[in-house]
Order: C-alpha cells, then sequence, then structure tokens
C-alpha cells in the first residue's frame, strides 16, 4: 500500500493554507497561481513527449521580437492564454509572443483585479537539444476600474508594482517557484499523483557564490567595467573567494533557477551592436528581479534597479544583471571605477 506524506503540502493546499491567515483575501490570487499551475502542467506533457510528436522544431513564423517561433512556443501560449481566459481571476494577458496585450472582456473577466505578463516558453531556442526551458510570469494589479476592460495601462507599470511572480523549470524534474512579498516557496512536480507539492519552503538567496553566469562569446562587445569584472572573477585566488566558476546554460529560467538556490551572478549585458540587451523587461527581468530581492538578492541594468524602471513599451529591452547581493555589490565597485 502507498503510503503518502500529508506534511508535505500542495501548491493548493498551500495557496489555501496561505489564504486562511488573510481573512479580508477574496482568494483571487490564490486561484490565479493555480490556474497558472495548471497551464504549466500541461505544458509539461507535451514538453517531455516533444520528440515524440510533430512539436518540435519552427512554426514558420517570426514573433514581434524577430525571432523564429517555435512549435512549442506556439503551443505554451495557447495554454497559458486559454487557461486564464477561463478562469476567474484575470482580466487581460501580455505576452512575449504576442505583439498587443489581450483583453478578456467579459463580465467575470471585468470584475477580476489582475493581469499577467508571461514568457510562455523561455529558452525555447534549446528544445531540440533537450537542455532545460522555462516559463517565466508576473502579476500586476489592475489600475484601471474594476468592472470594465483592463487597458494597456495596467501592463505598463514597473516591476516593483507586481503582486507575485514565478516560474516553472522543466528539465530533470518539473518545479514552480513563485514569490509574494511574503517569500519565494518552491513546488517540484510529482508525477504519480499530477501535483506541484511544496520541496524548497522559503527560499533564501545565498549572500554570496562561486557561479557566475555570462556570454562569454561576446566579451569584447561589452562595456569596459563588465569586462574588468568578468577578468576578475577568473582572476580571483582562494584568499578572496574564487576563482569563481562560469556556468551559461543559454537558458535564462535555468540559469538564475541555479544561482539563486546555491548563490551566484548571472549577466545580460548590452553589447555594441544591442546596448539595450536582449532580454525583455516585462516578460523576464521584472519577474525574475521581484523573485530574487524577495529572496534576498539584487538585481539591475547596471545603472538602476530593475524593478524601479517605468516601462515605456510592452516589448522593452534592457541590459540585466542579478543575483546574490555581495556579488552584486562587487559588480557595482567595478561600475564605479
Amino acid at each position: 500500500m502507498m503510503i503518502i506524506n500529508r506534511n508535505i503540502l500542495t501548491l493548493d493546499e498551500f495557496t489555501i493554507q496561505q489564504l486562511r491567515q488573510f481573512p479580508q483575501a477574496t482568494g483571487e490570487l490564490s486561484s490565479l497561481l493555480r490556474d497558472i499551475g495548471l497551464a504549466s502542467k500541461r505544458i509539461n506533457v507535451e514538453v517531455n513527449k516533444a520528440g515524440l510528436v510533430d512539436i518540435l522544431g519552427d512554426a514558420g513564423t517570426v514573433n514581434v521580437q524577430g525571432e523564429d517561433v517555435k512549435k512549442l512556443d506556439v503551443y505554451a501560449n495557447n495554454q497559458f492564454m486559454g487557461v486564464l481566459k477561463h478562469g476567474i481571476s484575470c482580466a487581460g494577458i501580455g505576452s512575449e509572443e504576442l505583439d498587443e496585450v489581450v483583453v478578456f472582456d467579459d463580465e467575470v473577466s471585468n470584475n477580476s483585479k489582475y493581469v499577467v505578463m508571461f514568457d510562455p516558453l523561455d529558452g525555447s531556442g534549446n528544445i531540440d537539444v533537450n537542455i532545460s526551458i522555462g516559463t517565466i510570469f508576473g502579476i500586476y494589479r489592475r489600475v484601471s476600474p474594476i468592472g470594465t476592460p483592463c487597458t494597456k495601462e495596467d501592463f505598463l507599470q514597473p516591476g516593483n508594482r507586481q503582486v507575485a511572480a514565478g516560474y516553472v523549470v522543466y528539465g530533470s524534474s518539473t518545479m514552480l517557484v513563485y514569490a509574494t512579498r511574503r517569500g519565494v516557496n518552491g513546488f517540484t512536480l510529482d508525477p504519480a499523483i499530477g501535483e506541484f507539492c511544496l520541496s524548497h519552503p522559503d527560499i533564501k538567496c545565498p549572500s554570496s557564490g562561486k557561479i557566475y553566469s555570462v556570454n562569454h562569446g561576446n566579451f569584447f562587445s561589452y562595456e569596459k567595467n563588465v569586462q574588468q569584472y568578468i577578468t576578475a572573477c577568473q582572476k580571483k585566488d582562494k584568499t578572496n573567494g574564487g576563482p569563481y566558476t562560469q556556468r551559461y546554460i543559454g537558458s535564462m529560467v535555468a540559469d538564475v533557477h541555479r544561482n539563486l538556490l546555491k548563490g551566484g551572478i548571472f549577466m545580460y549585458p548590452g553589447t555594441i551592436d544591442k546596448p539595450k540587451g536582449k532580454l525583455r523587461l516585462m516578460y523576464e527581468c521584472n519577474p525574475f528581479a521581484f523573485i530574487i530581492e524577495v529572496a534576498g538578492g539584487t538585481a539591475t541594468n547596471g545603472t538602476q534597479r530593475i524593478l524601479d524602471i517605468q516601462p515605456t513599451e510592452l516589448h522593452q529591452r534592457t541590459p540585466m544583471f542579478i543575483g546574490s547581493k555581495e556579488m552584486m555589490l562587487e559588480l557595482e565597485n567595478f561600475s564605479k571605477v
């Protein structure tokens, strides 16, 4: 007979338990997080069998970023959009795969308090070679009047206005990590019961680490201070905590997830050709900045806190430096030279 450990909470049980601590809460945010969990489980099924069905490779179109759209990108986007539209807790969505926001203009959705920004499948260029990929999301309380359709202004809010953010890693195990201002918690999908179970409660980002994550191929296109910091990471000796180890997967979800748990710094600087960098402020940087800061780390664009940037467009790009607080301070010192 299978013995079930009732000390391990599922995602649903955890969100309900959290809800009980706030009698005035409506439960809408908890419902929204459970909807995101459902969409992630559906995507996980397809990710795990992607090599067996006609879902790998390019869909033959290009997204608003000018990148080739993968078939699994389209599937993931449709799953998130469908689940959130048919739920009761989301007024509209913004997706990296869509040119404009999608307003769920119906009576239930118009009375919802939240909008969601997401990258349905981050790192999708790695799908064909079976490297970990993921989903990233940020949740905002809308600023438009409840009872009316949401507007673009609901989405163009700085990251410090997020009420929750999270990501899902589709890897050797599938894990959902989400943060509210009360903390960061991680849930691992148990395939035996099809539920996310609390596996990493109250995650704290180590104040320092030995991992730096950056694309060395662009080294000579980075600003001088970034080059100097990378060189310092390599030259450190054991007396001052080094040398650091470079780990760069090319899938932001996987890189930042590892550094969140083990300590480290992830860098995606601007280059000579792309001074604004490649990462999207709204779909990638803001959610991760929120998560890392709640966990005790730091995130900047090199000169400004990521969460304080006022967005001016949905698909805005920004340089990104994120990770353990002490390593971020080291980087900052090079910026002052």
